[in-house]
């Protein structure tokens, strides 16, 4: 269950991160920890996320959330790229890494395989859709287990 300031820092995220260059991937707020961690996923479309994206996203939305004072306690701010194996959940993700390397795991096997590796397509209510060296494999969405970024490029 996300906590329910998350939509709200989205938004503001994607506010400040747009004008930089840079994508928002995801939005976490560790509440079990003291202090509260606030974690913003960010990446790069044009080259691999490096820290100087990291740093230039921390200094442009630290002083925009403090400005809002959204989060009423103390908190820390952490932005970071979603790195490698990493794995895919949310819509937006899979709207972010379209195109990118990934491992597809599944329940039961899929055409005598139960673990696929290839571009993401794209993925919709019924199924996984990836490209294996240039064939098209689509993967029913009730046997896909798990999406997870490949380090193979």
């Amino acid at each position: 269950m996300s906590h329910p300031l998350i939509p709200q820092i989205f938004q503001i995220a994607e506010e400040v991160a747009s004008p930089l260059g840079l994508e928002v991937v995801d939005v976490v707020l560790h509440t079990n920890k003291n202090p509260v961690v606030l974690r913003v996923d960010i990446r790069n479309p044009d080259q691999n996320t490096g820290l100087e994206d990291c740093e230039r996203m921390s200094r442009a939305l630290e002083p925009t959330l403090d400005a809002i004072d959204l989060i009423p306690h103390a908190y820390v701010l952490e932005i970071s790229s979603p790195g490698a194996e990493r794995q895919l959940q949310g819509d937006r993700e899979f709207v972010a890494f379209r195109g990118f390397m990934v491992n597809v795991s599944t329940t039961t096997p899929h055409d005598g395989k139960q673990s696929w590796s290839g571009h993401l397509i794209s993925r919709n209510e019924t199924q996984v859709t990836i490209s294996i060296k240039g064939r098209i494999v689509n993967i029913p969405r009730e046997l896909v287990e798990r999406v997870e970024l490949s380090k193979m490029e």
